[in-house]
C-alpha cells in the first residue's frame, strides 16, 4: 500500500458529493492529475488526455445540469485497443497505430453520460496475454507490489482504477483479461455476456469471443456503468439484448464449487486456502455449496490456446505478421504463429469437441444458481514470468479460458489478502449469458461482507444503500415516465425503474389516439405503442424516477422502442415509450385489449 493518499473516486460517493456541492469536477480532475504524476514511473498509460484537456472537460460539465448525466464528472480510462476519436489506437504495437475519426460506441455512451476520459491504458500487445508484461511500453506493475505482475491483458486499466486515477475503466476480456487483473489489484471485474456491450471500434483479439469489460471499485459501480454501456448497438452484428431478470439470485442461493481434487494452484497453498475460505464466506451469506464435475469446463479451457481459435487471434495482426513480423514482440509472434498449425479440418474437429463439452456442462445450471472459481490459481512475480513467459501466462488462464467459449457471464470480485504475499486474492462468479445483473448483485453482497478497502486505496467500501444525506442535499428532481408493457408493476423489466429509486405515481390511459402491437423478439415479450389516426385508449402506469438516474435508463432502451411525448385522456402529456412504425409491419395488433396485461392473460390461457 502506498503512503500517498489516493482520492476516493467511488461513483456512489462522487455522485453524493457532487449533489451536495462538497466536490466538483474541476477539483476531481486536479486530484486525478496529482495521482497520475505521483505514479508516472509505472507505465500505466500509453496516451494521456493532457492536463488542460481534463480541466476544459471539467469546466464544460460544470455548465451543465447533472440531473440528466448519470456519470456526471466521473473519471474513466480506456484500454488502448478501443477507439477514442482523436487519440491513437495502438494495441501496444507502434507499427499498428492509427488515429480513428470516431470513438467506439461504448466510449460515446459514457462521454454522453457525463464521464471524463483520463486516457488510454497499457496492455499486453494485441490483448494476447494475462500477465501485463508483454508491452513495448514496459510491464505495468501491480498496484500493491511492483515486483509482481498486474495481470493482463488489460493491465493499465486495472491499475489506473486501483491507484485512484479513474473511477472505472474499460478493458477487454477474451480469455480472462478483464478478470485476472481485477483479482490481482483488488477490484471488481465485470466480464459481461457476449454482445452485452458493443465491441464495434475494438481491435479484435478473437472477434467471436471478445467482450468489453469493466473494472470498478464496487459491484454497484460496475452496474452503474453497465446500465449505460450496455445499450444495444443496431449497427453491430454481434450486439445482443437480454432479459435482464435472467438468473435472479436473491436471498438463499446455491453455488457450485469443484472438488478440491479437480483444482490446481500450482503449489500455491495460500491461494488454495483463500479459495476454501471464500466458499465458507459464500455459505455464511446464504449459499449452499454443490459439488460438480469440473472436467468439461477444464477441457473447454484447453481449446482456447490449444486449438484453432489462435487463428482468429492471428487474423487481427495478419498484415503485420506477414509484412513486418519484427514489429511484434517475440512472444506474441510465437503465439500467433501457432495459427499455422491448424487447418479447416482441425477447426471443425474443435467445434465438435466444444459442442460436446458444452452439452456436458449444461446440467450444472440445473443444480446451482452460480459457479464459483478462483479467478487465478496463483500470482507470479515479473521475474518469474520473464523466465518462463508462456508457461506462467498459461497458468493464469486455468479458470478463465472456458467462459466465453461456453457463452457464460462472469464477475470477478475481491475476496481476501493471501497470507503468503499479502496481495489480493479474488474469486469469480459465473452463470449463463444474460445473468450479468444477478452476478453483480451477488458480488456486491459478497464484497460487502469481506470489508475490504477499495482497490489499493485506504478508502472503505460505501455502506450498503449509502445515499446523499438529507441534510446535505435537497430531494432530487423527479421525471415522470409512462410505461405500458414489460416495465409495468410485476413485469420482468420493472426492476429497471425500482433499481433507480423509481416509484409508481398512478394508473392512467392514453388519449384515444394510439394503437398497440405485440412485437417480435424477446424474452421478455414487449408491446409497441404508436400514435394513429384510428387509435384507441391504452392503459398505462405513470412512474417517476430521480432526474439524476434516468439517463442510464433511457440509454439502455433497445430499438425499435424510444422515448417520446404521449398524450393522456385528461388532456396532459407525459414522456413514455413509443415504437418506430417500421417495427409494427409484422407485429400483431392488440389494440382491442387496451391493456398489455389483458393481452398476456389471453395468450396464457
Amino acid at each position: 500500500m502506498t503512503d500517498h493518499e489516493a482520492p476516493d473516486l467511488n461513483i456512489t460517493r462522487l455522485a453524493r458529493d457532487y449533489a451536495s456541492d462538497t466536490r466538483n469536477p474541476s477539483g476531481i480532475v486536479e486530484e486525478v492529475i496529482r495521482q497520475r504524476n505521483h505514479h508516472a514511473s509505472n507505465p500505466i498509460w500509453i496516451h494521456q488526455v493532457p492536463d488542460d484537456g481534463l480541466r476544459t472537460r471539467a469546466r464544460e460539465l460544470e455548465t451543465k445540469s447533472a440531473a440528466n448525466l448519470p456519470l456526471f464528472g466521473i473519471p474513466f480510462a480506456v484500454k488502448d485497443n478501443i477507439d477514442v476519436a482523436g487519440l491513437p489506437t495502438t494495441a501496444a504495437c507502434e507499427a499498428f497505430a492509427h488515429t480513428p475519426a470516431r470513438s467506439a460506441p461504448v466510449v460515446d455512451l459514457l462521454l454522453d453520460a457525463g464521464a471524463i476520459l483520463v486516457g488510454k491504458t497499457n496492455l499486453d500487445q494485441f490483448a494476447t496475454g494475462l500477465v501485463g508484461t508483454r508491452s513495448p511500453w514496459g510491464p505495468c506493475r501491480n498496484a500493491f507490489d511492483d515486483s509482481y505482475v498486474s495481470g493482463g491483458s488489460s493491465s493499465g486499466s486495472a491499475v489506473a482504477v486501483a491507484l485512484g486515477m479513474a473511477s472505472f475503466a474499460l478493458g477487454t476480456d477474451t480469455a480472462g483479461s478483464g478478470r485476472v487483473p481485477a483479482a490481482f489489484n483488488n477490484l471488481v471485474g465485470l466480464k459481461p455476456s457476449l454482445g452485452r456491450i458493443s465491441t464495434r471500434g475494438v481491435v479484435p483479439a478473437c472477434r467471436s469471443l471478445d467482450c468489453v469489460s469493466v473494472f470498478a471499485l464496487t459491484a454497484a459501480d460496475a452496474r452503474t456503468v453497465l446500465d449505460i454501456a450496455g445499450a444495444e448497438d443496431r449497427d453491430h452484428p454481434g450486439s445482443r439484448t437480454f432479459d435482464l431478470t435472467t438468473g435472479v439470485i436473491a436471498g438463499d442461493f446455491s453455488f457450485a464449487a469443484p472438488d478440491p481434487s479437480q483444482l490446481s494452484f500450482f503449489g500455491d497453498d495460500a491461494y488454495a486456502q483463500c479459495f476454501e475460505r471464500a466458499c465458507e464466506r459464500l455459505e455464511s451469506i446464504g449459499g449452499t455449496r454443490v459439488a460438480f464435475d469440473y472436467e468439461p469446463f477444464a477441457k473447454t479451457a484447453e481449446l482456447l490456446y490449444g486449438g484453432p481459435w489462435v487463428a482468429e487471434r492471428y487474423h487481427a495482426a495478419r498484415s503485420l505478421m506477414e509484412s513486418s513480423p519484427e514489429a511484434l514482440l517475440p512472444v506474441i509472434r510465437t503465439i500467433l504463429g501457432g495459427a499455422r498449425n491448424y487447418d479447416a479440418v482441425d477447426t471443425f474437429d474443435a467445434f465438435y469437441r466444444l459442442e460436446e463439452f458444452a452439452h456436458r456442462s449444461r446440467d450444472l445450471w440445473k443444480l446451482a444458481d452460480v459457479m464459483v472459481l478462483p479467478t487465478a490459481p496463483t500470482h507470479p512475480t515479473i521475474d518469474a514470468v520473464e523466465a518462463e513467459p508462456i508457461a506462467r501466462n498459461s497458468e493464469l488462464g486455468t479458470y478463465t479460458n472456458f467462459v466465453n467459449l461456453l457463452d457464460l457471464a462472469a464477475t470477478a470480485v475481491p475476496s481476501a489478502f493471501n497470507e503468503r504475499t499479502n496481495l489480493p486474492f479474488g474469486i469469480t462468479l459465473i452463470a449463463p449469458a444474460g445473468s450479468d445483473n444477478a452476478l453483480l448483485s451477488l458480488a456486491g453482497r459478497f464484497h460487502a461482507d469481506t470489508g475490504l478497502p477499495l482497490g489499493a486505496t485506504r478508502h472503505a467500501q460505501p455502506r450498503r444503500n449509502e445515499t446523499i444525506p438529507p441534510s446535505a442535499a435537497p430531494e432530487p428532481d423527479w421525471i415522470e415516465i409512462a410505461v405500458c408493457g414489460a416495465h409495468l408493476s410485476g413485469q420482468p423489466l420493472n426492476h429497471q425503474l425500482t433499481d433507480r429509486g423509481g416509484r409508481l405515481v398512478r394508473e392512467a390511459s392514453t388519449a384515444p389516439a394510439y394503437r398497440m402491437y405485440a412485437l417480435g423478439g424477446g424474452p421478455p415479450a414487449r408491446p409497441g405503442l404508436m400514435r394513429s389516426s384510428f387509435g384507441s385508449t391504452i392503459r398505462l402506469e405513470i412512474w417517476e424516477v430521480p432526474a439524476n438516474r434516468i439517463g442510464g435508463f433511457i440509454a439502455g432502451i433497445p430499438a425499435p422502442l424510444g422515448i417520446g411525448r404521449i398524450s393522456l385522456d385528461d388532456g396532459s402529456d407525459v414522456l413514455g415509450f413509443l415504437c418506430e412504425a417500421s417495427a409494427t409491419e409484422d407485429a400483431i395488433d392488440i389494440t382491442e385489449f387496451g391493456d398489455w396485461r389483458r393481452y398476456l392473460d389471453t395468450i396464457a390461457a
